[in-house]
């Protein structure tokens, strides 16, 4: 009785490991909604002396995030003139 018990207890183990595998391989498939996106820009403006993100923004009528999620890696503290600002994309 015991050596069945313990060859039952092992092939649910082997069992539980598999489906765990299996699990986490096609875990990667499910969109969770993080992670990196995609920018695609439509439309580009040169930035000129004084630019911040909130003035370009706020001049192009755009909300301060939605300005930063097409630009993802912009140094808003440091923005150099003729620096390319994407002002009118799409995240994919």
């Amino acid at each position: 009785m015991a050596k069945a018990t313990g060859m039952l207890f092992n092939f649910v183990q082997i069992l539980l490991l598999l489906l765990l595998i299996i699990s986490v391989a096609d875990a990667g498939s499910i969109p969770l909604g993080i992670g990196f996106k995609t920018v695609v820009c439509n439309k580009v403006y040169g930035a000129e002396n004084g630019d911040t993100c909130s003035t370009v923004s706020a001049a192009l009528n755009i909300t301060p995030d939605f300005f930063g999620s097409i630009n993802p890696n912009l140094n808003c503290s440091n923005i150099f003139v003729s620096e390319w600002l994407c002002i009118n994309g799409t995240l994919i």
